[in-house]
């Protein structure tokens, strides 16, 4: 996936932050989604609620890239 793809696939938050999500599964093949906010010059990860993130070298490709966004983004 595209850098200009995972930027339209972000979503702004109400108070502004921007929030990308990467498909995954779960353990049990379960579709899932890792959730990546920028939230105060911070960087948060929020999985699957209970859930193991289970990704794709695919999908690990998406996070590594929507990470380093994340840390320009909060570095600003």
């Amino acid at each position: 996936m595209t850098r200009e793809t995972l930027a339209e696939q972000a979503a702004g938050w109400s108070d502004g932050r921007r929030a990308w999500q990467i498909h995954c599964r779960d353990v049990v093949n379960r579709e899932r989604c890792l959730t990546v906010v920028v939230d105060k010059g911070r960087v948060v990860l929020m999985g699957p609620p209970g859930e193991t993130a289970v990704l794709s070298a695919g999908q690990l490709g998406q996070l590594r890239t929507v990470l380093r966004e994340a840390a320009d983004q909060a570095e600003r």
